[in-house]
């Protein structure tokens, strides 16, 4: 039986209009460093200041890194006022049938909470309060490291009271969602499909579903 999901933000369960990865390469070749298609995938989903020291390459210090990513933020934020982020379509009633189903859910990603917090407020989706369809958030500045490894899938784990993987469903957009719900051992790892990789390629990170959309994810688990 499932009693939690972990769910990937941006390109999951929001859609930004794919904005943080605009401001990712932006924010990077504004050193003067070429970001290509391919690189910018290999990072989708990862913790940003990892991202930005890895697209940075050898021209990468910790003051740099820094202030890249001060520049990355500020890129996000004005993109996200310019269009703000919604959630997907389909996926607000497909969490609060998992939670009414007696499934925990908790919102993972790459993000730290400087980033986070705000882009959740801003669709009411903050955590604790009324109406609010998560239970918990956990940011990449919340662990030792981001994704592919699974200590954030093992942070909500805790946070929601839950012992063992086996009753974990893990659901994302990129590669490194996927990988990390396979390395922490869930008994769902679910690749969809409504952000910017098709099938044939984020089918190629280990996976036990593709779905179309996390409005797919309840009758998945109510099959499980």
């Amino acid at each position: 039986m499932i009693e939690l999901a972990v769910l990937d933000m941006a390109g999951t369960t929001i859609d930004d209009g794919g904005a943080v990865y605009v401001a990712l390469r932006e924010c990077v070749e504004a050193h003067g460093v070429t970001v290509t298609d391919e690189r910018l995938q290999a990072w989708m989903g990862t913790d940003k200041r990892t991202a930005i020291d890895a697209l940075l390459g050898d021209l990468a210090t910790p003051d740099l890194v820094e202030k890249t990513y001060a520049d990355f933020s500020s890129r996000l934020e004005t993109s996200y006022l310019a269009r703000p982020p919604t959630p997907i379509p389909g996926v607000p009633e497909a969490l609060a049938e998992l939670r009414a189903s007696g499934v925990k859910v908790v919102l993972t990603t790459g993000f730290a909470h400087d980033v986070a917090d705000p882009l959740l407020a801003a669709i009411g989706w903050t955590p604790g309060l009324a109406g609010a369809p998560v239970d918990a958030l956990v940011c990449a500045d919340d662990v030792a490291a981001g994704r592919p490894a699974p200590y954030m899938i093992f942070r909500a784990m805790e946070l929601a009271g839950v012992l063992s993987p086996t009753r974990v469903a893990v659901a994302g957009d990129t590669h490194v969602d996927v990988l990390a719900g396979s390395n922490a051992g869930a008994a769902i790892v679910a690749g969809v499909l409504t952000g910017a990789l098709p099938a044939e390629v984020l089918g190629t990170a280990r996976h036990t579903h593709l779905l179309a959309s996390v409005a797919d994810l309840p009758a998945l688990i109510r099959q499980t």
